[in-house]
């Protein structure tokens, strides 16, 4: 029989994983300090991960195999087990089994939670664990670091108020990828407030050393813009909105119509003017390129870090295009999406 605390009376975590290794040992004991009721969720691991949280004392979810697995269905799964364990539970701390807890986050979470009742979900910042092992792992780095303050949407690792989760339905399971900001949508159209709070929150272990797991998870993420848009488009959802049309104009439009022009004039002009349409499209990326770079300068990062973030924006248009176009073929032919996995 699980013992509850007081503290995890009203606080518990649920964390998400499968075949995170030791990576999830530090995110369950960094858990277990914070003197919370922890549930963990598994979605099909090979590895010894449910033996590594059984052993600690932590509550253990397994997914049913016959169902696509998606990480708003096993939070979903998580968060429900957490209420029978602790029906009088007010707040649920939401971690990935690649991340630690840092200390102390919990009590500066609680704090802002309790401080204003509107405010419905607090997030840290995330950072690295090995920032300088892979350029992958850098560029995930100074994605997390995001601005402090009201924000449209926070990632994986957050602290909810459960009343306003549950009055929205909790994540959808319909979505493979970008739940987190979808939640966070509804939970300010529902009239909650979103805040980044400054401070770490987890840190984070990407493990990321190739190429394609890099553009794998840039396409994902274009097909949760895209998923997103087609859900909340017409309700004013503006951030996931702007990320798919990014992608499609950058990824698709502006180097077909290019070429699309260029071929155009070779009917009508001299064969010189073919280059017009590709020397417009040259400096219509370098633009894109120079505002990035910019913008992470002003982020606090290096020359050589900007640059490295603005090279791979621009190179991202292209898989995130890949995943709007994904999403649009699932659509269309009345499937549902499986699960992108980069790892």
């Amino acid at each position: 029989m699980t013992v509850v605390s007081s503290r995890a009376a009203r606080v518990g975590a649920v964390a998400i994983g499968r075949n995170e290794g030791e990576r999830l040992v530090r995110c369950l004991e960094s858990l277990l300090r914070e003197g919370l009721l922890v549930v963990y969720v598994d979605s099909g691991s090979s590895d010894g991960s449910l033996a590594a949280a059984r052993s600690r004392g932590v509550e253990v979810v397994e997914l049913d195999l016959t169902r696509p697995f998606t990480a708003a269905r096993a939070r979903n799964a998580g968060f429900a087990r957490l209420v029978e364990l602790a029906p009088q539970l007010e707040f649920v701390q939401f971690v990935d089994g690649d991340c630690e807890l840092v200390e102390g986050w919990i009590a500066r979470g609680l704090a802002a939670l309790e401080a204003e009742r509107d405010v419905v979900v607090v997030a840290g910042q995330r950072s690295e664990r090995f920032p300088q092992a892979s350029a992958y792992n850098r560029l995930c780095d100074m994605e997390w670091n995001t601005p402090v303050g009201e924000a449209e949407a926070v990632g994986g690792d957050a602290l909810y108020r459960r009343v306003a989760l549950e009055a929205v339905g909790g994540f959808d399971e319909r979505l493979i990828a970008g739940e987190e900001p979808e939640l966070c949508f509804r939970l300010r159209r529902a009239g909650g407030r979103v805040l980044r709070l400054p401070g770490a929150i987890t840190l984070h272990d990407a493990a990321m050393t190739r190429f394609s797991q890099w553009w794998t998870r840039t396409k994902r993420s274009g097909h949760a813009a895209a998923e997103a848009w087609a859900l909340h488009g017409a309700a004013g959802e503006t951030q996931m909105v702007k990320i798919a049309r990014s992608a499609v104009f950058y990824g698709v439009l502006a180097p077909f119509g290019s070429a699309l022009a260029a071929l155009g004039l070779t009917l009508v002009a001299p064969p010189i003017w073919a280059a017009a349409p590709f020397a417009l499209l040259a400096l219509v990326y370098l633009r894109l390129f120079a505002k990035v770079r910019a913008h992470r300068l002003e982020r606090g990062d290096s020359a050589a870090d900007a640059a490295l973030y603005a090279r791979f924006t621009l190179l991202g248009k292209f898989a995130e295009s890949a995943g709007v176009f994904a999403f649009l073929a699932h659509r269309l032919r009345g499937k549902r999406a499986r699960l992108i996995e980069y790892k």
